[in-house]
């Protein structure tokens, strides 16, 4: 099969654990795909890294296979967009073009320390929207060059949109040093209302402006590919989360998404006013469609840092199960958890708790307990913390959220999860045709770029649900079920 010039979007979506090249056509629809996993490097408790040459190398295999076998090449491609795992490090020489240390991946907590020396969570907070942690990528940056000693002029600095962007666009020769305003928006060293770096934030942190990359919007052309992209315009640049809540076309204020991966993010567009949280949310960007000269829209945002982990827990270290789809299954075959509760705190707990001193407990065991009871307490676990980001956006906005929640990601297979969601919440939770939401909101923001869709109601027109799940539990059953997660979150408090 071979297709017309230009007919064809690629997204790559390079996350956390594996990286994918997806070919979309007009419709919208997968014309082809290629996804290669990568290592996961735990050289110490709490330490995670990615090699970025692998990273690059998976990238680039997927890129060519799915063309191959799209039967495209790339006088096919109309643009090529880009969503990654955000707030991840790299640091490279700029006359080399080679890493100078792993990438430090975005759950890694090795900064605790640093954290704990600038004491105030709050210390940024009213600039970038982002408290003081472990999770975003100032405080990795700077360990990186206290760790390598190197002279800063040498060296180029990026999240992963940024490495995967200058690589493709040529490296050492000519390559693009860029980020758009979503990934900047998660560095802590962005201004969200100006949308450049903060010069005073900076200067705290002893970070040089020359090895920072140029903040560009989400949808404008960065430059050309080369090797197996040669020409095709690179358009498009967000971070997954944001990306997906593209993909589910989510562009109006009070429209929310939560994905479901690794971990889970749930998204809740504010319109071109950042909305502060006083409830342990993240203020962020949702997008940028254009040069300086477009509007920045923004978005309340609440991170869980083990969603799909906690089942891979189960499958690799547990041995409870022997496949991540036979969770449900073993989940469905009790008809409660045996009022046990699972804190998945391997990395203590993100929003909107924000304790690096919890640790993971399953709380509530007695001799009756079943891998079974385990198994349904884990999928709970999502529940009940996308619940606690639900709440923290409806206390932030002083109003109920609307009545339903569009769900994307590997973990909404599980019908057993999406139900005890719904009823979790006392809300609907619906799943787009097109699930996969981030590599389609690359896609679009790519297409738009360089007009191969045209506006926002053309993608809107393309976006229709699958299946919807109404919640079925009582209120006196839901405020009970989350009194006991709670209970099982303050015990999980204060282990580190």
């Amino acid at each position: 099969m071979t297709h017309a010039a230009r007919s064809l979007v690629a997204a790559i979506d390079q996350g956390t654990t594996s990286s994918r090249c997806l070919l979309f056509d007009h419709d919208g629809r997968v014309v082809a795909s290629h996804q290669l996993e990568h290592r996961q490097i735990t050289p110490r408790p709490g330490w995670v890294e990615h090699d970025p040459d692998e990273i690059l190398e998976c990238v680039r295999a997927c890129v060519r296979i799915a063309m191959r076998e799209g039967g495209a090449d790339a006088s096919a491609l109309a643009a090529v967009g880009i969503s990654n795992q955000r707030e991840t490090t790299v640091v490279w020489d700029r006359r080399t073009g080679r890493p100078v240390h792993p990438a430090i991946v975005w759950q890694d907590t090795r900064t605790a320390d640093a954290v704990a020396r600038i004491g105030d969570i709050d210390r940024f907070r009213a600039t970038t929207g982002l408290p003081v942690s472990t999770y975003s990528s100032a405080l990795k940056l700077r360990w990186i060059l206290d760790t390598i000693e190197r002279d800063p002029v040498e060296l180029a600095f990026g999240t992963v949109d940024t490495w995967v962007l200058w690589n493709l666009t040529g490296g050492v020769d000519g390559g693009v040093h860029a980020t758009d305003v979503t990934n900047a928006s998660r560095t802590m060293l962005m201004d969200l209302a100006t949308c450049d770096w903060d010069g005073v934030i900076l200067e705290a942190l002893g970070i040089p402006r020359s090895v920072l990359p140029e903040i560009r919007g989400s949808s404008e052309v960065y430059g050309t590919g080369r090797d197996d992209l040669a020409g095709v315009p690179i358009a498009a640049m967000l971070g997954d989360q944001h990306a997906a809540l593209f993909g589910q076309t989510c562009f109006e204020a009070g429209e929310s998404k939560c994905t479901y991966g690794t971990g889970a993010f749930m998204l809740m567009h504010t319109g071109i006013t950042p909305v502060a949280s006083t409830h342990g949310l993240i203020t962020t960007v949702a997008a940028r469609l254009g040069g300086p000269e477009t509007p920045t829209t923004y978005a309340l945002e609440g991170s869980v840092a083990v969603a799909g982990a906690l089942v891979q827990w189960l499958r690799d270290d547990l041995g409870i199960i022997d496949s991540a789809e036979k969770v449900e299954a073993l989940a469905r075959s009790v008809p409660d958890s045996g009022d046990i509760v699972v804190v998945p705190a391997f990395s203590g707990l993100f929003a909107p708790h924000w304790r690096p001193d919890a640790r993971g407990i399953i709380a509530g065991l007695t001799r009756y307990t079943t891998k079974a009871h385990i198994a349904r307490a884990a999928l709970e676990a999502t529940a009940y913390q996308v619940a606690d980001l639900a709440a923290a956006m409806a206390a932030d906005l002083g109003a109920p959220l609307p009545g339903e929640l569009r769900v994307d990601g590997g973990m909404t297979r599980n019908g057993l999860l999406m139900q005890i969601q719904a009823d979790i919440l006392g809300s609907a939770v619906v799943v787009p045709e097109m699930a996969e939401t981030t590599a389609l909101g690359a896609a679009y923001a790519a297409g738009l770029a360089v007009g191969f869709w045209q506006d926002l109601d053309e993608l809107r027109s393309m976006s229709s649900a699958t299946r919807r799940w109404e919640p079925q539990m009582s209120e006196p059953e839901r405020a009970d079920a989350l009194g006991r997660w709670h209970k099982g979150v303050e015990r999980s408090l204060g282990w580190v």
